[in-house]
């Protein structure tokens, strides 16, 4: 299967999960923007995907993403976040929302594991009740240190400035 017919509505990703999990398959599902992947992202997504039968991503869309970031983001398109996620082999599903929560899509799909990265607490995260009034549970993994999208945004804008100078080994490299 293409990478990019593994992106999927919400509803018709709601009945492939549905099928899954009445056949005692255990569905994990987690969120976010992705809009930098990153090996932290990758041994995130491995984890998760390690509690459970099938891996489930929703991102927010560009919409979402630009109220939660600010207008110059997201830097890639919904579209390609999507389908360079879809494409990893710890990934089985992608959908695209687009509220600032993931409340309403968790209560669309249902998964059986809702997995969040970082120092979360499960209990002052607005879509647990959700989570739990469906049957499921939160599980936070600990983030790969050294990894974040904020820092490397911020050392783009710290070098733009610089001047690119080809190094000896690329002088014979096509411009």
């Amino acid at each position: 299967m293409l990478s990019k017919d593994r992106v999927k509505a919400p509803k018709d990703l709601a009945e492939i999960i549905d099928t899954e999990k009445a056949a005692g398959q255990k569905v994990v599902f987690t969120n976010g923007i992705f809009d930098f992947v990153h090996a932290g992202h990758l041994e995130y997504l491995e984890k998760a995907r390690s509690l459970g039968d099938m891996l489930v991503i929703a991102i927010n869309s560009d919409t979402s993403t630009s109220r939660i970031k600010g207008p110059s983001r997201p830097i890639n398109k919904q579209a390609d976040r999507a389908q360079i996620l879809a494409g990893l082999r710890c990934v089985d599903y992608v959908t695209i929302f687009d509220q600032d929560t993931p409340t309403e899509i968790l209560d669309i799909l249902k998964p059986s594991i809702h997995a969040k990265g970082g120092d979360y607490d499960p209990e002052k995260m607005p879509e647990t009740p959700t989570v739990r009034k469906n049957g499921g549970e939160v599980v936070i993994i600990p983030l790969k240190d050294g990894y974040s999208n904020s820092k490397q945004f911020e050392k783009i804008q710290d070098t733009k400035d610089d001047k690119f100078e080809r190094p000896d080994w690329l002088a014979g490299a096509q411009k």
